[in-house]
């Protein structure tokens, strides 16, 4: 006997419908209908306004700011499609909050990634699609699927198509932590690589940075995961331009952008800041030189592939 395919069905939350929108798109499906409120106290209610029994749901919601208004309204939604007699909950996460809160640096500290995990799981998540966690591990806080999807394709595509000259290109690790990342974009690029080596001499002092390979004459660009208040990434560009570098192009999967961000990049020699559309960024709070890719298809393959029991691993290749 057949067994006929549980209907596949999308609901987007308040944190970035214009992605949600795209991803549906690239689908050629509709987004369910739901909808969220909140009482004067600031609780919030939602209400699944049509049948959803028996269903494959995909909830596409980034827990980025408000943080916990976002993940508090992502955690009420899936006990909601719970409640509701869904077969499968699938929750797509392009920028998961928290994921900087991976371990214990210092004693008597949480592991609020993990938290997060615990909380998705218990309130009923079968599983988790996500875009470049801030630490990969976090894959193992959790005890179901987790698709992980990467924008250095995406990025490399960019650049593929901007820069005429890439024999004159460096890709640049803003520290240590990233050479991975910058590796990746590297290698779809084929150029070298550069890393900054930064410290604090005592506490109160500006970071001194070193940078570890060739950049002089060459057009560097910086690839992190997040970029928040951007402090890191535009002394990074100043020190790339001190050492002989000819322009400093950014790049990263997650606009942050808090507190004086926006400042410090209108005011630093970024060319570009390049960003992945995991974040929602108001029209009047971005800059001439900010550049968003959307990574709509991308998370549209990954949905259509793990809907049909196909593997999401060709999606890098």
């Amino acid at each position: 006997m057949l067994v006929e395919e549980k209907p596949l069905m999308l609901f987007s939350l308040d944190s970035n419908l214009p992605l949600a929108e795209k991803i549906a798109e690239s689908l050629g499906a509709k987004l369910g209908k739901c909808s969220v409120k909140k009482f004067s106290d600031g609780e919030v209610s939602i209400h699944i306004d049509e049948s959803v029994r028996g269903s494959e749901v995909f909830v596409i919601q980034s827990t980025s700011n408000p943080v916990n208004e976002h993940l508090m309204t992502l955690l009420i939604m899936i006990d909601a499609l719970k409640r509701a007699s869904v077969d499968t909950i699938n929750v797509v996460i392009p920028y998961y909050g928290y994921a900087r809160q991976d371990r214990k640096a210092r004693s008597r500290e949480p592991i609020t990634a993990k938290l997060v995990a615990n909380l998705l799981e218990t309130a009923g998540a079968d599983r988790v699609v996500s875009l470049d966690l801030h630490a990969l591990q976090i894959q193992g806080f959790f005890d179901i699927p987790v698709d992980h999807l990467m924008a250095v394709p995406i990025i490399a595509d960019y650049f593929k198509d901007k820069l005429t000259d890439i024999d004159d290109v460096v890709v640049v690790s803003p520290d240590h932590g990233g050479v991975t990342r910058a590796r990746k974009l590297a290698d779809r690029l084929n150029t070298p690589i550069a890393i900054i080596d930064k410290r604090r001499p005592k506490p109160n002092v500006a970071e001194v940075m070193n940078i570890v390979g060739n950049v002089e004459g060459k057009t560097c660009i910086i690839i992190d995961d997040i970029i928040d208040t951007a402090g890191t990434i535009t002394l990074a560009a100043k020190a790339l331009l001190s050492q002989g570098a000819k322009e400093v192009y950014a790049c990263c999967s997650h606009a942050v952008l808090s507190g004086p961000a926006l400042e410090r990049i209108a005011n630093s020699p970024i060319k570009e800041l390049v960003y992945a559309n995991t974040i929602n960024i108001p029209e009047d709070k971005k800059l001439d030189n900010m550049i968003p890719l959307c990574v709509g298809e991308l998370i549209g393959k990954a949905i259509y592939r793990i809907h049909h029991n196909e593997p999401v691993s060709v999606l890098f290749e």
